[in-house]
């Protein structure tokens, strides 16, 4: 089950398939990023046992994700190359309390609404896809297992830390900030746009 607040609307396929090299590269930024995101944990709390093994795992699986997204890329035509970061990340992040109490287990709900997302539009572009591309509809659909086990691991982690209770409640809260943001319509070919 995925803690969603919203669902996505029917317009964005289309929109994504209109804009799919786009949507392709900024998939490919957004793999590295949560890479990197579960190593700047490992950094931030050394002292957290339970999260090094767990997110060294996610990240090399992340790496991994980011290198079959540059095969597509490749495989497309499309360079990789710089772009521009999307709106979407900074207005979710602006959840994480900054209190130290509050931070992780923001951090860990955060990472797994992000996981969330991308598990429901990784199903959508493999719906749509196979018209337009086979073998990407076909790696959408293969992301789908990992993206959920992602978006179950952080909700794991942050259980680690805090009561199942105080988890759900903050999680309840993280989701209907991320469906705001999603509501403020923001006009980018992108995988969270």
């Amino acid at each position: 089950m995925l803690h969603l607040a919203s669902a996505t609307g029917p317009d964005w396929a289309p929109r994504a398939i209109a804009h799919l090299d786009e949507v392709l590269l900024d998939h490919a930024h957004l793999e590295k990023k949560a890479a990197g995101a579960a190593v700047t944990l490992l950094f931030r709390y050394p002292e957290h046992a339970a999260l090094q093994k767990p997110l060294s795992e996610l990240a090399r699986e992340e790496l991994s994700h980011f290198e079959g997204v540059l095969r597509h890329l490749e495989r497309r035509g499309v360079p990789f190359a710089r772009q521009k970061p999307g709106r979407y990340p900074g207005r979710l992040h602006r959840a994480i309390r900054s209190d130290p109490k509050h931070q992780l287990l923001d951090s860990l709900l955060v990472g797994s609404v992000i996981e969330a997302r991308s598990c429901e539009r990784f199903g959508l572009l493999a719906d749509a896809l196979p018209a337009v591309d086979s073998a990407l509809a076909a790696y959408y659909r293969s992301l789908l297992a990992a993206e959920a086990r992602h978006h179950r691991e952080y909700l794991r982690l942050a259980e680690c830390f805090h009561s199942s209770d105080e988890v759900q409640t903050r999680l309840e809260e993280v989701a209907q900030h991320e469906a705001l943001v999603l509501a403020e319509n923001l006009p980018e070919a992108r995988l969270h746009g």
